[in-house]
This record gives structure tokens, sequence and C-alpha cells, in this order.
């Protein structure tokens, strides 16, 4: 029962982000968390504090807006003190420049009574950085800005 619950809750928070409301998933931070998005490139970096990772939301906001996460499986183990969950997510979004970009996000969270205390980020990062190429050719020069991190 407790794994559903959560499962729930994750495919309710990348609903509520593809509707635009990040804050909602920096809300489920705990106090003291790390987001790290693996790669070399605008998007990636370590965060550790609710404004960067704001930052980084707002960021992935400007870049590639209006982007659509399709749940496409969620595994949950654990109890509420040491939960673990395992995303595979479909990103959608049109660009800038009139091409889409599409990849597959995978994620691996933990949390502790509710709140997330670590998430990994994991995609195909030559397909997103291709992407972020065409958007700095398109005018776009935070597409090759320096990571968030903090």
């Amino acid at each position: 029962m407790y794994h559903r619950f959560v499962a729930a809750q994750v495919r309710k928070a990348f609903a509520e982000i593809t509707a635009g409301n990040w804050e909602a998933m920096v809300q489920g931070m705990a106090p003291t968390f790390t987001y790290r998005f693996y790669g070399d490139h605008a998007l990636s970096g370590e965060r550790h504090t609710h404004e960067a990772l704001r930052r980084w939301w707002e960021r992935a906001f400007r870049l590639l807006p209006n982007t659509r996460f399709t749940v496409d499986d969620i595994l949950v183990s654990g109890w509420p003190w040491n939960t673990r969950v395992a995303t595979a997510v479909t990103v959608d979004v049109g660009l800038a420049d009139g091409t889409r970009y599409e990849n597959v996000v995978n994620q691996f969270i933990r949390m502790s009574w509710g709140k997330i205390t670590e998430v990994r980020t994991l995609e195909d990062t030559a397909v997103l950085q291709a992407a972020l190429d065409r958007l700095a050719a398109a005018g776009y020069p935070e597409a090759h800005a320096e990571p968030i991190t903090g």
C-alpha cells in the first residue's frame, strides 16, 4: 500500500512539473538534500540548496518551455524512513528552433518521511547536448552556460 502511494505521488509530481509547477517539487525536498544531473552541460551539476534548485528549474523552463513528462515506469522499495524510487520518464518538448527534443530520463530518488533527500538524474547526454547546441545557435546563449550549483 505504501509503495502505491509513493508511486502515485511521483506521478503527481511529474504532472505538476508538466503543468509548469516545479515549485511543488522544490518544496518536496528535505532541508538537506543532493540533486545531481549527470553530464557536462548547462543543466548538469549538483545542487544542495532550495535556491539553487529553483534557479535550475527556472533555467530548465527557459530553455525547454512547455516540456511534457510522461512517466513510463516507477519502482518503489523501502519504508517511510528510507524509501528508494527509480523512474523512467519520457521528456518531450518543441524547441525554439522548430525541432523537437525527446529523451528518456532515469531518476533515482531517496526519500525519508515524505521528503526527498537525493535525486540522481541520468539521460542520454549526447541527445541533450545536441538540443542545447541547437538552442545556442538559435540565439539562446544560456544553453551553453555553466551549470548551476550550490
